[in-house]
């Protein structure tokens, strides 16, 4: 688990004894603290409104929903809402058949949020059935809202140049070579994201 600071702090400590380089940025930065999301269709929901917006105006575009459709949204209202309909409450046409695709399925039965597969692949695939889902937001879903300890998002630009600075790699590394890098953090991988982005934010972006 990633989202209480005892599990968060044993998963560190294991990866410290494992890679130098974590170790070095504990000393250097401290530890990071644990952040979470409630689980559920809220949270998925406001990730596909905040998709490729600003902060702000995912913040306008989610009170307006709620105004609309409640606290928090009806997905049945959703679902049977139109494009035009969904538009006024803030949501551009590719985002409204986002939001519908995520209350059909969970009306449906299809998927359940409740009981995800305990298999992380097998979770991420049921997820991503979701318009607008994709893997990122699968495993960032799984990372922090269900606090899975070895979901790594290797797909995630942050990760991928905190880790290439950590490792001293001269380049960038891609998602394929993240993943077969962090074969041996196993099952404390969901820790090493939260450090990598501790160590993104500390230093900066320069590789």
């Amino acid at each position: 688990m990633v989202r209480t600071a005892d599990t968060l702090h044993a998963s560190l400590a294991a990866l410290a004894t494992r890679e130098p380089a974590f170790a070095a940025v504990i000393e250097r930065h401290g530890r990071p603290e644990p952040r979470h999301s409630e689980p559920g269709a809220t949270t998925l929901l406001r990730t596909i409104v905040g998709q490729q917006v600003s902060v702000a105006a995912a913040r306008s575009m989610w009170a307006k929903l709620e105004a609309s459709y409640g606290t928090p949204p009806d997905l049945a209202k959703l679902l049977g809402a139109n494009d035009e309909q969904l538009r006024a409450a803030g949501l551009s046409r590719q985002k409204a058949g986002y939001a519908r695709s995520l209350a059909g399925l969970i009306l449906s039965g299809e998927l359940d949020l409740t009981h995800l597969p305990t298999d992380d692949e097998e979770a991420v695939a049921l997820l991503t059935k979701i318009k607008g889902i994709g893997r990122w937001s699968a495993e960032i879903y799984l990372l922090f809202a269900e606090g899975r300890p070895d979901v790594w998002p290797a797909g995630d630009l942050a990760v991928q140049v905190a880790i290439g600075r950590l490792l001293g790699l001269d380049e960038r590394p891609t998602e394929k070579q993240l993943r077969a890098f962090a074969e041996p953090w196993r099952p404390h991988r969901g820790a090493a994201a939260v450090l990598a982005w501790h160590s993104y934010n500390s230093v900066g972006t320069a590789l």
